[in-house]
């Protein structure tokens, strides 16, 4: 198993890889879902038909007892039936898995193969079932390998079994092998080496050729036309990141189930698309009178994800209601991505809220809330809840952990900080990964104590990842320590060099310090690899509408109205002690200059379009997709004081709530 995944991508699954060219012309629109939340569908009850029962007295009431789930007194039975029937045995093997009775499952494997049943596909399928329900692979494997004639239902049971226990890789080789050995495919093959391939820890290239390869020979089978088919390719390429192909097949789909609808819009939420998630929702609630296609609970989770994607407080609050009247806030799921959906739509009380009135609560409900009182920069509080959730006997998991050291992090809690990351492993038996050494040094780094970080980063057990040394090069910008920075970037132009963000922060170090042929350098370095400069982006949700600004922006209507204003802004709020820090600005260029490049960053424009589109006494929410630099961090307090309002601005790191002059991170961040 060491090197499987190495061996693997050199055997194509078919003799004749089939190239799937894919391609989209959707274009999204925001359109308002106030009427459409209130279409309600209703569904139609299902009902089972009873089995027949057979003639043979002890066959019947071992199946009379199964049913009434008296498993015991069942196997009490058995020996006394000297020629069990299929059904007899069914009837054990489903009893077994549905009272979770793994104590039984030896027995009727073994009573089966003294009974010469092993030779029956059928009862084969079903105990390769069992034992996968039980996580006893090796069982599994002794009875798919004893039984001559294996059918592809004996196929598909051990390919799903290596699946559902994780065990991708060997799932992809046992479905090569089926492609050798000929045997005929249905549908459920398919999906299932489909799974294999997303849960494999094959790289994403390999993977997407594999997925492409599959696609192309459903599409010559014609199981493309397969709901559950087309489906499981939807969510393959979506969580590789195609969103394209993605979509070329949900639009190739004749028939759409609800899960191929939620697989499209979380295919969007995941990757960023938010108003394209919202759009196929739209289009989802479109549909009348079709039961199969009312959303569900995984359905409103990625339109929550959505609308916190986008932090677009009001429609979150519309979706809010749509799952209260169709009852969709009994799933856990839910309620944790409603309470994620108001903390990242600024509004902390509100998740609040919704926490605590929730009935059900995971570890993932906690994560949420501590992690959401981190990023708002109420530090002592999370570390608040973080206690009382141990208290009430729920383990931490890793993520647990990211958050509340996260916490730590925004508010300069360096010794709680501390004595949490030692606690993982002496009190919780959790061992520290790149992740949570990330955290302990963004902890120590933007405390100021540079040398400390680097000596967490030279002790660490594990080899240091980008995301730790993003961590110490991150601190060297906020400290301006060039020696360190280099050191940091060094590794990180190795570890990931089309990672445009570290070059442009080593670029600002060096322009802080006013290294100017550095910055050059770097820059060149920037244009040789072909990299670009992630563009600065914010945006503002207006009367149930989002706007957004870059730093040149002639597309808004209001574009010169909003300049005009800017500039009366920033002439109001230097009357007050406002000074523009040119120091943020990467360029050797003239006073007046610098200035005229502060005036065009997308938040100031943003608050500048929010302050005269919005009512007095109405907050200001504006999400940045970029950290805040200091200058409109600086601006941004001095027009809370200015005009009286209150300025809530989410960027990359965290939450700035402004007020009377005064930002929540106490210029901390």
């Amino acid at each position: 198993m060491g090197c499987m995944h190495q061996c693997l991508p050199m055997h194509s699954f078919f003799a004749k890889p089939y190239n799937v060219q894919l391609h989209s012309t959707y274009t999204p629109n925001y359109l308002s879902f106030r009427s459409l939340f209130s279409l309600n569908a209703s569904r139609e009850a299902l009902t089972e038909s009873s089995p027949t029962p057979t003639t043979n007295n002890y066959n019947h009431l071992i199946q009379f007892l199964c049913k009434q789930g008296d498993l015991r007194q069942a196997f009490k039975l058995l020996p006394q039936e000297a020629n069990p029937t299929q059904r007899t045995y069914e009837s054990l093997i489903f009893t077994c898995i549905h009272q979770n009775a793994k104590a039984y499952a030896p027995d009727i494997g073994r009573r089966l193969l003294e009974d010469g049943l092993y030779h029956d596909p059928f009862l084969s399928t079903k105990l390769i079932d069992m034992f996968s329900h039980f996580n006893s692979l090796d069982d599994a494997r002794k009875v798919f390998d004893r039984t001559p004639d294996k059918t592809i239902f004996v196929w598909n049971a051990l390919l799903k079994a290596l699946v559902l226990t994780e065990e991708s890789e060997e799932a992809l080789l046992l479905f090569r092998d089926m492609v050798r050995n000929g045997v005929g495919f249905d549908s459920f093959s398919y999906s299932y080496a489909l799974k294999a391939c997303l849960a494999s820890s094959l790289q994403v290239s390999i993977m997407l050729h594999c997925v492409r390869q599959i696609h192309g020979h459903v599409m010559r089978i014609g199981f493309d036309s397969i709901v559950y088919v087309a489906t499981t390719l939807v969510d393959c390429y979506a969580k590789i990141g195609m969103v394209l192909p993605s979509r070329r097949v949900f639009d190739q789909m004749q028939d759409r189930s609800v899960v191929s609808w939620s697989a499209m819009i979380a295919c969007y939420a995941q990757n960023g698309r938010h108003l394209d998630a919202l759009e196929v929702f739209r289009a989802m609630l479109l549909i009348t009178g079709d039961v199969e296609t009312v959303p569900n609970s995984v359905t409103m989770v990625s339109i929550l994800q959505a609308c916190a994607g986008l932090a677009a407080l009001d429609l979150g609050k519309l979706v809010h209601g749509y799952v209260l009247r169709r009852g969709l806030d009994v799933a856990v799921s839910v309620v944790n991505a409603l309470t994620a959906m108001y903390i990242k739509c600024g509004s902390l009380d509100d998740g609040c809220r919704v926490f605590e009135t929730s009935v059900h609560r995971n570890v993932v409900s906690w994560n949420t809330i501590i992690s959401g009182h981190g990023v708002y920069g109420f530090g002592k509080k999370a570390i608040s809840f973080f206690k009382e959730m141990i208290d009430i006997g729920i383990e931490p998991s890793p993520v647990t952990f990211i958050s509340v050291l996260g916490a730590c992090s925004h508010c300069g809690l360096v010794e709680e900080g501390r004595r949490l990351f030692n606690s993982m492993e002496r009190e919780h038996n959790l061992e520290p990964q790149s992740e949570h050494y990330a955290c302990l040094v963004d902890l120590l780094g933007r405390a100021g104590q540079l040398e400390e970080a680097a000596k967490v980063i030279q002790d660490m057990l594990i080899e240091p990842g980008p995301t730790v040394w993003g961590s110490l090069l991150g601190a060297c910008r906020i400290h301006g320590s060039i020696e360190l920075a280099e050191r940091a970037c060094s590794h990180l132009f190795e570890l990931e060099p089309w990672n445009a963000g570290n070059y442009i922060l080593l670029a600002d170090i060096y322009a802080e310090a006013k290294l100017w042929e550095e910055v050059s350098r770097v820059k060149k370095l920037l244009e040789e690899r072909g990299l670009h400069k992630l563009s600065g982006c914010s945006w503002i949700e207006v009367k149930k509408k989002l706007y957004s600004f870059v730093s040149v922006d002639e597309v808004n209507p209001q574009v010169e109205e909003v300049h005009a204003f800017l500039a009366k802004l920033v002439k109001g709020v230097k009357g007050i002690g406002y000074t523009p820090n040119t120091k943020v600005v990467p360029y050797d260029v003239m006073q007046d200059d610098k200035e005229k490049v502060l005036m065009s960053h997308s938040e100031k424009l943003a608050l500048a379009f929010g302050l005269i589109n919005s009512a007095q006494g109405k907050v200001i929410r504006i999400t940045k997709n970029l950290r805040l630099c200091e200058d409109c961090h600086s601006m941004t307090r001095f027009v809370s004081k200015y005009t009286k309002r209150e300025i809530l601005v989410k960027d990359v790191n965290r939450f700035h709530h402004f007020r009377d002059g005064i930002c929540s991170c106490m210029d901390y961040w």
